[in-house]
């Protein structure tokens, strides 16, 4: 991307967008072109400006934001970022953004406008990073493997399954869980950049929608066939084995992680390489920067299956495409076909 990155602010308080827009006007790589005060205003402004990041508010008057996002990503797909409070009461209107194509969510705190400044920088860095994102015009539908009881060999050939994803991740997290089948004979592992407070909520849409048993990973937590765990926010969760060397067990670690940190790719796919060895399958989904590219090359190095997501697919082409280029994945999959491929690895 050349030149200033172009903004659309959309919000039904005339004082925030006025104040969210004089935050983004004192950096010099953004430039606000616009405001709309609902969703169906945000869809004309859109379509006239073509801006190149949209800063998108929930509830609105009349036209709100889901309705700005489904029909924005119909006409003419823009990298929309969700900032509103809607997120501290209920999270499913947010993941149903998402869902319609909004590429990332942050929080806005309860007191707006007193508050809004205290997460400038938060606002300013995400606006850079989906600057460059390529959101899809339709969600992807899933496969729908997850309806079908599947006939697994008494042993697997694997023993676990460990998924990395950050921006875009929740989206396509879902596509790859509601495909898997009710009866599936390992457990996943889910490492998904998300701040905490989302992360309950997630587990429990994910559990909603699909036929697995989807939780929040908690320390001494035996990873089950059909279950689903999920590394909580604030910290870096890993599996170890037990005093016996015998059965793995979730933990967390106190390492911090350059690449990230709270919840860690690395270390959570590093600890399944070192605990399941050639009996795992890592997979690396959408998300910006090198998070679970050294993971995934431990598992592959240690004889198991990697997967990246493809470009076509992925709302940033970031991680998966590091992994692919380092030999860290062995291979690479839309989306769509990720979840009908582990079960046949299985």
């Amino acid at each position: 991307m050349t030149g200033k990155i172009k903004i659309l602010v959309v919000d039904d308080s005339a004082f925030m967008r006025l104040l969210i827009s004089d935050l983004l006007s004192k950096d010099k790589e953004l430039e606000v072109i616009g405001s709309a005060s609902n969703g169906k205003e945000a869809v004309e402004k859109a379509r006239e400006l073509k801006p190149d990041v949209i800063l998108m508010d929930i509830n609105m008057d009349e036209y709100d934001g889901l309705y700005a996002v489904e029909h924005i990503m119909k006409a003419n797909p823009i990298p929309i970022v969700i900032l509103s409070s809607v997120g501290n009461t209920n999270l499913d209107v947010v993941f149903d953004a998402l869902r319609l194509g909004a590429v990332d969510y942050i929080n806005k705190p309860q007191k707006g406008g007193s508050k809004i400044r205290e997460i400038n920088v938060e606002i300013l860095a995400m606006v850079k990073r989906v600057a460059r994102a390529k959101p899809r015009p339709t969600p992807i539908e899933s496969d729908g493997l997850s309806k079908l009881p599947h006939t697994f060999d008494s042993e697997a050939r694997f023993h676990v399954i460990v998924i990395g994803a950050s921006t875009g991740g929740p989206s396509a997290l879902e596509k790859v869980i509601t495909s898997l089948p009710a009866n599936l004979n390992v457990p996943v592992l889910i490492c998904q950049h998300m701040p905490p407070n989302f992360i309950l909520s997630f587990a429990d849409r994910l559990d909603a929608l699909s036929s697995l048993k989807v939780v929040v990973g908690k320390r001494g937590m035996v990873p089950q066939p059909g279950m689903v765990i999920i590394a909580p926010g604030n910290a870096n969760m890993v599996v170890m084995k037990d005093g016996k060397g015998e059965k793995v067990k979730i933990g967390f670690s106190k390492e911090e992680y350059k690449e990230y940190n709270n919840p860690s790719i690395n270390a959570l796919m590093e600890s399944v390489a070192e605990c399941y060895g050639e009996k795992a399958i890592g997979v690396l989904l959408t998300g910006m920067g090198r998070d679970g590219v050294k993971g995934m090359k431990m598992i592959r190095n240690n004889g198991g299956i990697t997967i990246a997501q493809d470009e076509s697919s992925s709302i940033i082409y970031g991680m998966p495409k590091i992994a692919f280029e380092t030999g860290a994945a062995e291979k690479v999959m839309h989306i769509k076909e990720i979840g009908g491929y582990l079960v046949n690895c299985l």
